[in-house]
């Protein structure tokens, strides 16, 4: 049987939030890997400008990355174990890295602009 998809009953602003993490924690660009523990800090959200936000190498509309500048995400994502805050930034626990949002075939193509 295949692992469930969305075992912890992430809602669709929490499950996009976190998928455009783990493309963030992909990008060296945009954050710093610890190889010891495995987590991966977020040195970078991005902040939209117009109609769209650059996430990694893609391009994706404002309205689906809205969980980066919405606590409450971040509160719900930290209490499932998947990030913590810190003033440094957003980490992605190990578990947070290789959740399946289901989400991650929507990130199939790199943008061109």
């Amino acid at each position: 049987m295949p692992p469930k998809i969305n075992p912890l009953r992430l809602n669709k602003l929490q499950s996009r939030t976190l998928a455009l993490a783990q493309v963030l924690a992909n990008d060296p660009g945009s954050s710093r890997r610890d190889d010891v523990s495995g987590e991966v800090t977020l040195t970078n959200l991005p902040r939209p400008h117009g109609d769209h936000v650059h996430v990694g190498e893609y391009v994706v509309a404002s309205r689906d990355a809205s969980g980066f500048a919405n606590p409450a995400v971040w509160v719900v994502l930290a209490r499932k174990g998947l990030t913590r805050t810190d003033p440094m930034g957003v980490t992605l626990t190990p578990d947070g890295l290789n959740y399946d949002t289901g989400l991650s075939d929507r990130f199939a193509k790199a943008s061109d602009h």
